[in-house]
């Protein structure tokens, strides 16, 4: 069977962990990269961007190339990411080749930073949306989503794995706490607690260098290795939700077991029905006060941050977590079960 995936390229990008996992499925699958829906000169890009909403640039051009592919391919699923620049017309077109049509909204389509109402045109057109946060369901239900289905994130074992750290420098620290995320407003609190309480702190992402009580602290943005080999090599890995996309759990979520890392983590709905009670398999907090508390905590505990490490590590990977599993729960819901 024939399946196109449309979403970006590169880094963690989880369209290319799908389109992998369809292959691995024997699925004779197509990958559209989305940023051709946005190329053109830079100053219509910004027109659009600014002044129509995040507008796709391209998106006429893309949406042929996208529904003829559907229609010389033979298509049957089509699986798009995110906000995804396929427009209702597209939609249409190729649900009347019989094809169902899903959608894997991996961002919050409310919160300001991603909000295009293009978008919200064509969320009725898709047979199911899978979101993994349920803060979303029922607002998709109310813009006239036709089912929508909770589905966690996943993590690609290509890309997340434990990797001891080689040939460190003799001098070389290691941190205490490591956090991969970006710089938003919110977070700045947390990461400041922590280098007011002394703890060596490493911070991978965008904006960091912007603020004052960060910046000598930010290591910059990382490829998937340096990233890999960052949270493995750290003593502690601090998972926060984005509060702006009202998630209740993140990528970061299911990453940093598999690679195999002692995990604190905010203290969610979500994040307990993932691992469980506290201190089985990762540490919770709820405030700021409380994070610095339970970091401390840990590192003066080394066997125990160890056993969490391993409990967590064995929990993800063994409890079908791989974006394998997470499009054999899409097809499980559609007609092409296989």
């Amino acid at each position: 069977m024939s399946l196109i995936v449309i979403g970006g390229s590169g880094g963690t990008n989880i369209a290319d962990a799908l389109f992998k996992a369809a292959i691995a499925l024997n699925f004779d699958a197509v990958h559209h990269n989305t940023s051709l829906a946005y190329k053109a000169p830079w100053w219509i890009r910004k027109i659009n961007w600014h002044l129509r909403g995040k507008y796709p640039s391209n998106l006429i051009a893309f949406n042929q190339k996208v529904v003829q592919t559907c229609r010389n391919s033979q298509i049957k699923l089509l699986l798009t990411t995110g906000i995804a620049p396929i427009s209702q017309l597209a939609l249409k077109q190729i649900g009347a080749m019989g094809i169902q049509r899903l959608n894997f909204l991996t961002d919050d389509p409310w919160n300001s930073a991603h909000y295009a109402p293009w978008f919200f045109q064509t969320l009725s057109h898709y047979d199911i949306i899978f979101s993994p946060r349920r803060a979303n369901l029922d607002d998709l239900l109310k813009v006239g989503c036709q089912r929508v289905q909770y589905l966690p994130f996943g993590y690609d074992p290509d890309l997340f794995y434990p990797e001891d750290y080689l040939n460190p420098m003799q001098d070389e620290v290691v941190p205490d706490v490591v956090f991969a995320g970006g710089a938003d407003n919110d977070r700045i609190a947390y990461m400041n607690l922590l280098i007011k309480a002394g703890i060596h702190l490493d911070l991978y992402g965008n904006y960091w260098e912007a603020y004052p009580e960060t910046r000598s602290y930010t290591q910059g943005q990382a490829d998937v290795q340096t990233l890999r080999r960052a949270i493995r090599r750290a003593k502690v890995a601090l998972c926060l939700v984005r509060r702006a996309n009202r998630d209740g759990h993140c990528m970061r979520s299911f990453e940093v077991p598999a690679v195999g890392a002692c995990m604190l983590t905010e203290d969610t709905q979500e994040h307990r029905e993932i691992f469980g009670e506290e201190g089985q398999a990762v540490i919770y907090f709820r405030t700021i006060p409380e994070m610095v508390e339970k970091t401390q905590w840990l590192l003066n505990h080394d066997a125990e941050r160890q056993r969490l490490a391993q409990s967590v590590y064995t929990l993800i990977t063994q409890g079908q977590h791989t974006y394998k599993d997470r499009l054999k729960t899409m097809l499980s819901l559609t007609e092409y079960l296989q």
